[in-house]
């Protein structure tokens, strides 16, 4: 099935591993075969990485960038994750994580990554209070 990109004038986007940025108006790129594409807003710089769910999420999007197996990316996942719900309570976020656990172990990077930043909203929101 295609998959139909709508990027906004000067968007970056990953697109199998080389970061690639439209032009001054409004494109649309319809991609007909299966590739790894990260948009902008969705591309996690190391530097970020500053929150446990956080921490889940980036090695997940460097298994998704990467082209080869990435053991070491995918222990740093495993070890994160395990943190993460060592730490939480909430049985619909543990239910949650072993879904993200399921899509990483499955090669489902993406559809992991997307539900990876309801674990970063949860995150946000148990911190709002904490400074």
């Amino acid at each position: 099935m295609p998959l139909k990109l709508s990027l906004k004038p000067g968007e970056k986007f990953v697109l199998n591993g080389a970061v690639m940025q439209n032009g001054d108006r409004r494109a649309t790129l319809v991609l007909q075969n299966k590739a790894s594409v990260l948009r902008e807003k969705d591309i996690m710089q190391e530097h970020e990485v500053d929150t446990p769910a956080k921490r889940v999420y980036f090695p997940i999007m460097v298994m998704y960038l990467s082209d080869k197996t990435d053991d070491k990316a995918y222990d740093e996942f495993v070890l994160r994750m395990t943190e993460f719900m060592n730490a939480i309570s909430a049985p619909e976020m543990l239910q949650h994580c072993v879904t993200i656990s399921r899509d990483v172990m499955a090669g489902e990077y993406y559809k992991a990554l997307m539900r990876c930043r309801k674990l970063i909203a949860y995150e946000e929101e148990r911190l709002k209070g904490v400074s």
